[in-house]
């Protein structure tokens, strides 16, 4: 609590049974209680009324716009990322997504038996 380790705390209680007696401890251990409830209790009341003005003074306000203020996406990293190329932008995506149709339509005519020669191996006519 304040440091005591339980030797101090019985020679505490040793010399004040010595020096108040057995007689008035008790009312002095109730006295002693009665202190300390009232300052808990007022030191929860400080505490309310030190949350309720910073409520009053808007903290909560400047709290929420520094996490807002802390969001990536609220100065454009997102935008950022993009045009670095860490993320698919709408462009890119539908780059990815035609040549994705492109790769199955392939794929579906191979099965078929259908499937057109690569590029390599077409050639022109005249080319040979």
């Amino acid at each position: 609590m304040f440091g005591l380790g339980m030797s101090e705390m019985v020679l505490i209680s040793i010399v004040a049974l010595i020096v108040i007696g057995p007689k008035d401890l008790p009312g002095m251990f109730r006295t002693l209680g009665q202190f300390t409830g009232k300052a808990r209790g007022m030191a929860r009341e400080f505490s309310r009324a030190m949350e309720s003005a910073a409520d009053e003074a808007g903290v909560k306000d400047i709290q929420t716009s520094l996490k807002a203020a802390s969001n990536p996406t609220q100065f454009g990293v997102d935008k950022i990322k993009e045009a670095t190329g860490m993320t698919k932008g709408p462009a890119t995506q539908a780059l990815s997504e035609e040549r994705q149709a492109a790769k199955e339509k392939i794929a579906d005519a191979a099965v078929d038996g259908k499937a057109p020669a690569p590029k390599a191996a077409q050639t022109k006519e005249g080319d040979t």
